[in-house]
């Protein structure tokens, strides 16, 4: 089975040994990052550092100046690598060691972009903006995403690439010193803490029949049991209408004004469909741009097949994004039951699209490189016919060999 790990960059400029130790684990293609959100990470075997801290998202090449001049919104370049052009520095390095390339996309996930642009921000019920989620519904945000896309997908020796973060970006978010794991929130109240309120979704919850002012009620309506309680593990979509489905119950007053009968699995009907035409005319868009600069390139969606989620692996229904994309990166790892229900609803869709099971294989990351084997083996019962390994450059030696050993008797 065809297999690709997951590298930054920094993982292989200033390391010679980086590509042969990567092609020694018995991958065939590599899933270099081009464009990247902010983080902190550990490069455990670099001869010349061990953290690199990559302090806002940015492109990890030159931009194209003349792409960008006059816009507003437009990529920031990094500056924590040594590097005129990082990532053709490392797939320079990494195509002599054998291995192919594909561009690693990061689109709809960008702090410093919600910071110094704070209209382009998903907006809540509340009215709280989040810096790190723009709102792919507004224009000027999508005509940047189609952009960047184009231009960070393409680069010097990639074959392919990978967007990830195509589509709706919500509340869940790994920041820094996050607090909000005092309540907690299944799927029903991350979907409603995730819908935006800006002006363009204002209008477009109106385009399908909704009072935008009745929805924002109802919404803190229905999180007030969340609030109050223990939180809501609900899971699956029918918990989103349940949960919007006891606004019914509330009786009307003074703080509680009465509501249409429009509530419950109707509402969140609604709300889903206005979301879904923005995510998939975004995914059309993008990745028409990326085959309009390279006819023939391969592009894969990181996505999930439950329409409603949000940010890394975007909700996508299966038979559409087979329609626009070559494949997907599907979240794999954990239990049976995880794999189950990414990898079933794409089942017999098609023997030339790419269903790649994405498994973390760093166990200080909450990966299971000892179970690889068998994990692989259940994902291609379920129809996966690649792999990902997240991620190559994170992982300790131990979890290296492991992994190593798993592919070799993978075959």
């Amino acid at each position: 089975m065809r297999t690709s790990a997951f590298l930054y960059p920094w993982d292989v400029v200033g390391d010679p040994d980086a590509p042969a130790r990567i092609a020694d684990l018995g991958v065939q293609q590599v899933t270099l990052a081009a464009a990247y959100h902010s983080t902190r990470a550990l490069t455990p075997r670099h001869p010349a550092r061990r953290i690199v801290t990559a302090e806002h998202a940015a492109v990890l090449y030159p931009p194209d100046a003349g792409r960008w001049a006059g816009r507003a919104l437009r990529p920031y370049p990094q500056a924590w690598i040594a590097s005129d052009d990082p990532f053709a520095e490392a797939a320079d390095a990494l195509a002599g060691a054998g291995l192919d390339v594909h561009s690693w996309v990061v689109l709809a996930h960008n702090s410093r972009l919600g910071a110094e642009h704070p209209d382009t921000s998903v907006v809540n019920a509340y009215g709280d903006r989040y810096p790190w989620a723009p709102c792919v519904a507004r224009p000027e945000v999508r005509a940047y995403l189609v952009d960047l896309a184009a231009e960070a997908a393409v680069r010097d020796g990639a074959r392919g690439t990978e967007l990830e973060s195509c589509g709706w970006y919500g509340f869940a978010h790994l920041h820094a010193h996050d607090k909000v794991a005092g309540v907690g929130l299944g799927d029903a109240a991350q979907y409603l803490m995730s819908l935006c309120f800006c002006a363009v979704c204002r209008a477009g919850y109106a385009g399908q029949g909704l009072d935008p002012e009745e929805l924002g009620a109802a919404v803190r309506l229905a999180l007030e049991p969340v609030w109050a309680g223990p939180g809501s593990a609900d899971t699956g979509w029918e918990a989103v209408g349940k949960l919007l489905g006891r606004v019914r119950e509330v009786p009307s007053g003074p703080r509680r004004p009465a509501r249409t009968p429009a509530l419950g699995a109707d509402l969140a009907e609604a709300t889903l469909r206005w979301r879904t035409e923005v995510a998939r005319s975004l995914q059309e868009a993008v990745t028409g741009a990326v085959r309009a600069a390279a006819p023939g390139f391969q592009v894969l969606l990181h996505a999930d097949p439950a329409p409603y989620r949000c940010g890394a692996n975007a909700g996508v229904d299966p038979d559409h994004i087979l329609s626009v994309a070559d494949g997907v990166v599907l979240p794999c790892t954990g239990a049976d039951a995880v794999r189950e229900a990414v990898l079933g609803p794409f089942a017999g869709r098609g023997s030339d699209a790419v269903v790649a099971a994405n498994l973390t294989v760093v166990r200080g990351m909450g990966g299971s490189p000892d179970t690889l084997e068998r994990d692989a083996a259940h994902a291609a019962s379920l129809g996966a016919n690649q792999l990902r390994l997240y991620h190559a450059g994170l992982a300790s030696d131990p979890d290296l060999a492991t992994v190593a050993g798993a592919l070799s008797r993978l075959g």
